[in-house]
């Protein structure tokens, strides 16, 4: 059989979108805001994402759009590099070089033109000259400060390497770049009262308590099939997947638009919960609780974000316009690839019939990204043929 040029640069590009699958077990060195664990990669990364939408009128003017994009790629090398803790000193002349290793390897799994790309934002977020770079590293250093300062357990030692990380790592940057957050910040460090002001103080509100995202556990299990993913990790890696495959949508859609309905789509699951898609639930309950979860979350919010987030999200859960048709579709065709990289994961675990992968998932994904359902349906068969 021929080869076909569409189908053949999918391919190219899930093997890129599966690789990535491995940024969720690249430990940093923080905890999550209840000190349960160290956060993952993949984790932090849409978490940062999620701060820069939030704060975004400290951008000078960036384009969002793109510093999203650079920070759903700009630790995709730890792959292969690992995390470098900021309190740590390291030889950056030996450090560099393999990040740079890294990102030929990984992003040379993609598309040449794609390769290119993501390679470019990669290393402009790297040195940080541009606007859209130099917001992207401040967001990239407040977050994982934030969570340490409201953590409710700090040894001393912690304390003792964040007052470090204040007088002399990169946090410092922020006194000149950031000043209202970096002094709230201090003022948590030193124990003092000061709440900072409106809007600060109920965006903090919202994306510490958004950090609970990563705690809630989905059906789907990683590719190696290690652990079930959880919803933050999944945010991120449904947005790298939007990015990826948007030129395979239906319809023309804006990529700013798809890229904030993932970003924010299951943000209600905090207080709801995940519903396996194979899972018997009563789906008119789910959406109460839903609707209930998105009245309180981006009720945290001042007046304008609530709105305006609460619209991005009201807009995926409709799926009536192009950007939401393909928003869903790759939101349904990423956990077939978990399954199929893991040898059958939840399908086992929920006796999923082929006829189901179809009627419950196919027709999204036909629907949103039709050659991108091409392209799976026949690995989907095999599998099935093979196991059942």
């Amino acid at each position: 059989m021929p080869s076909n040029p569409t189908t053949d640069r999918i391919a190219a590009q899930l093997t890129f979108l599966v690789e990535t699958d491995k940024l969720k077990s690249i430990i940093c060195e923080n905890k999550l805001i209840d000190g349960s664990r160290y956060e993952n990669v993949a984790e932090h990364s849409w978490h940062v994402c999620l701060w820069a939408l939030v704060f975004a009128d400290q951008s000078s003017g960036a384009n969002l759009s793109r510093v999203i994009q650079m920070l759903l790629l700009h630790d995709i090398v730890k792959i292969d590099v690992s995390d470098h803790p900021i309190q740590m000193h390291y030889n950056f002349e030996e450090i560099a070089p393999k990040n740079v290793e890294a990102a030929i390897r990984i992003f040379g799994l993609l598309p040449t033109d794609q390769d290119i790309a993501y390679r470019q934002l990669w290393e402009e977020f790297q040195t940080g000259k541009t606007a859209e770079a130099h917001y992207a590293n401040m967001i990239d250093k407040a977050v994982p400060i934030f969570l340490e300062l409201f953590n409710p357990v700090q040894t001393q030692d912690r304390l003792d390497i964040l007052r470090k990380i204040f007088e002399t790592g990169r946090f410092a940057d922020l006194d000149e770049d950031w000043p209202d957050l970096y002094q709230h910040a201090l003022n948590l460090l030193n124990k003092r009262s000061p709440d900072p002001k409106e809007p600060m103080a109920s965006r903090l509100q919202f994306v510490m308590e958004a950090d609970q995202l990563k705690s809630v556990l989905r059906g789907t299990t990683l590719c190696d099939g290690s652990r079930n993913e959880n919803s933050g990790e999944h945010s991120w890696h449904i947005m790298l997947w939007a990015m990826t495959l948007i030129e395979h949508a239906a319809e023309p859609v804006r990529l700013d638009t798809v890229l904030l309905m993932l970003l924010l789509h299951d943000i209600v699951e905090i207080d709801a919960g995940d519903n396996p898609i194979h899972g018997n639930f009563d789906v008119a309950a789910v959406e109460v609780q839903e609707q209930a979860a998105a009245s309180r979350l981006f009720g945290i919010l001042s007046d304008n974000q609530r709105i305006s987030f609460r619209v991005i999200w009201d807009t995926f859960e409709a799926a009536t316009t192009p950007e939401a048709i393909f928003a869903k579709a790759v939101d349904r065709a990423q956990p077939l690839i978990c399954n199929l990289q893991s040898g059958g994961g939840s399908w086992h675990d929920y006796k999923v019939t082929r006829a189901q992968i179809n009627s419950r998932v196919g027709m999204k994904v036909k629907r949103g990204a039709p050659m991108l359902w091409v392209a799976l349906a026949p690995q989907i068969d095999t599998w099935f043929k093979a196991n059942t």
